[in-house]
């Protein structure tokens, strides 16, 4: 018989397949919906609470102290006690306190509850890229991580459209759009139905006949939809199963291993890198706009339009992916992002800045479509979501400085040494990526391991 890997590996796409993209997907919506919709809080916020500058980048920065935690904490227990529960949990916590800020009456206690729904968030956006990407194989991975992290995109303009229409319409319209992005609790009894364990991880903790009886119904799913099973990949070509019994200190300690350390240091920069840029520009620019002279509404159609580019720019990435690997799409376009940022630096009219707003957020955006395929592929299965989680967690870190900096910096620099900083932040990210990543397109999840043990 063959091994588990190997029986995901020969797998067709299929409705299976489709319906995680959804579960996972629809999840991503709404996490990007609750930070996003922050940015169009912020200016009713700032004057309602009589909010300083660098107190209007706090509270920016509230909901990222709590991703930072989120997701650290759920890439550990995803390996511990297995992917699934994970997320479930993480979604709870989200929505709970999601709903619990609508009722806020200050800044401090408005920070308390973003940073607890950023417990929440974080936890789940770190955990279903290693999770559902395990059910893949390698000719469809990196196109389907890709575009589940191009879910993202609709959460933003979602954000955004919320933004435009709901929050002008009354001083308390925000509250309305607090409990709106809350809704996604309706799904927790869909998901705890729908989605199994993760058959690579429960082989990896030896609860193997748990993880062929989901793969015997992957299987039998495929053939009832009329696809056939290609042939068993030869065992040889795939690293043995081993069962693991390891403990979360040894599992950070492992991502420091001789074998690992240079993935993870690579994995850290990019992650850093790309998320401090992304919301130095997403959590300020409505207000910058406003304060540059533009109407909050004039600010929020431009902005609209801006998150309506991340769509193209999340699917553009993911269809590249397969096409010429994630490590040139996250260089490529982080690259063009960098000089998007450059260009909205220099720019004066409302139309080069709608133009080159427009294009930083495709190419930011398609960065990310490669981020979350690779990050998860370049760690081995027993500290996968380990090396997800705090990769991402090390990103938020750059989301909890940008917002406060920027705060900092607007009043000392202007609009454009606001961007022209993240073009240089960009630099760095796709320098590490060029230099210290490692090829994953055409490899299966165990071929890449391998490349671990044999360095």
């Amino acid at each position: 018989m063959s091994t588990i890997p190997a029986r995901i590996e020969r797998m067709p796409y299929s409705s299976f397949h489709r319906r995680l993209l959804w579960l996972g997907g629809l999840g991503y919506v709404f996490d990007a919906m609750d930070a996003a919709v922050l940015a169009f809080m912020l200016p009713v916020l700032r004057t309602q609470w009589h909010l300083s500058s660098v107190q209007t980048g706090v509270l920016g920065s509230g909901t990222f102290i709590g991703y930072f935690f989120g997701a650290a904490i759920a890439g550990i227990l995803g390996d511990m006690i297995g992917r699934r529960t994970v997320m479930v949990w993480s979604l709870i916590i989200y929505c709970i306190a999601s709903l619990i800020s609508a009722t806020a009456h200050d800044w401090g206690f408005f920070m308390a509850m973003r940073i607890i729904a950023g417990l929440g968030t974080g936890g789940e956006s770190a955990i279903v890229a290693p999770f559902l990407s395990e059910f893949v194989a390698r000719k469809y991975r990196g196109t389907f991580t890709g575009s589940l992290a191009g879910f993202f995109s609709f959460g933003f303009v979602a954000a955004a459209v919320l933004g435009y229409l709901v929050i002008p319409l009354a001083p308390n319209a925000w509250r309305v759009v607090s409990v709106i992005t809350a809704l996604p609790v309706v799904m927790l009894l869909w998901w705890r139905r729908a989605l199994p364990e993760s058959p690579r991880w429960l082989e990896s903790r030896g609860r193997t006949a748990e993880a062929v009886a989901i793969v015997e119904r992957m299987e039998a799913e495929v053939r009832a939809s009329g696809k056939e099973l290609a042939p068993d990949e030869a065992p040889a070509t795939l690293a043995p199963a081993t069962i693991v019994r390891s403990t979360p200190l040894g599992n950070l300690k492992s991502l420091w291993s001789r074998k690992l350390a240079s993935i993870t240091g690579m994995a850290w920069l990019m992650w850093l890198a790309i998320t401090f840029s992304y919301y130095a520009f997403f959590t300020w620019i409505p207000g910058l706009l406003v304060q540059s002279g533009m109407t909050i509404t004039r600010s929020f159609s431009y902005s609209l339009v801006m998150y309506i580019a991340q769509i193209p720019g999340y699917f553009s990435g993911a269809w590249l992916n397969e096409k010429i690997g994630r490590q040139a799409v996250i260089v490529v376009y982080m690259a063009l992002g960098g000089i998007s940022a450059l260009g909205l630096a220099l720019t004066h009219s409302n139309a080069e800045i709608l133009t080159s707003g427009f294009l930083l957020s495709f190419f930011m955006n398609g960065t990310y479509a490669g981020v979350y395929a690779y990050t998860p592929e370049v760690f081995p299965t027993d500290v996968r979501a380990t090396g997800m989680g705090v990769a991402s967690a090390i990103g938020r870190l750059g989301a909890i400085a940008a917002p406060i900096l920027v705060g900092y910096l607007y009043p000392r620099l202007g609009f454009g040494g606001v961007f022209g900083a993240t073009t240089l932040v960009l630099a760095v990210g796709a320098l590490a990526v060029l230099i210290m990543g490692v090829p994953t397109r055409g490899r299966s999840l165990e071929e890449i391991a391998a490349m671990h043990l044999e360095s």
